[in-house]
């Protein structure tokens, strides 16, 4: 007797290969959309922090000085005056490493007093 050969049928490549291309488009997209941050910006470090993109965010340097889309920004609340009303709900700050906590909470309580409804720091572990 002759023993019946099955062939085993071959997966098809050609659906993981187009989703592997559309994971490959998706985040060549996803990385163009962010606002990039100043170059000489060092971030705090956090273990744990909920990850939001940073793109509207209040830059604060070392010095003190303020920031936003690369435009130097006199008081918090010429920053919240650019802001539509639904980005004021939740204000992000990016504060630098070197910042004093003080000059930091010092800016989250005129955030707060200008009109923010809730103020979220930044940090490096957020921007993964």
């Amino acid at each position: 007797m002759l023993r019946v050969r099955r062939k085993s049928e071959r997966e098809p490549t050609t659906a993981l290969i187009n989703i592997v291309f559309l994971m490959l488009i998706f985040f060549l997209v996803a990385g163009t959309l962010a606002v990039p941050l100043d170059g000489d910006l060092t971030l705090v470090r956090t273990a744990e922090l909920e990850r939001t993109a940073p793109g509207d965010a209040l830059v604060v340097h070392a010095d003190g000085r303020m920031s936003f889309r690369g435009q130097v920004i006199g008081a918090p609340s010429d920053y919240l005056a650019r802001l539509d009303a639904e980005n004021r709900e939740r204000v992000r700050i990016v504060p630098d490493a070197e910042l004093p906590a003080i000059e930091l909470v010092a800016i989250g309580r005129a955030l707060r007093r200008a009109g923010a409804e809730a103020v979220v720091i930044v940090t490096e572990r957020g921007l993964e």
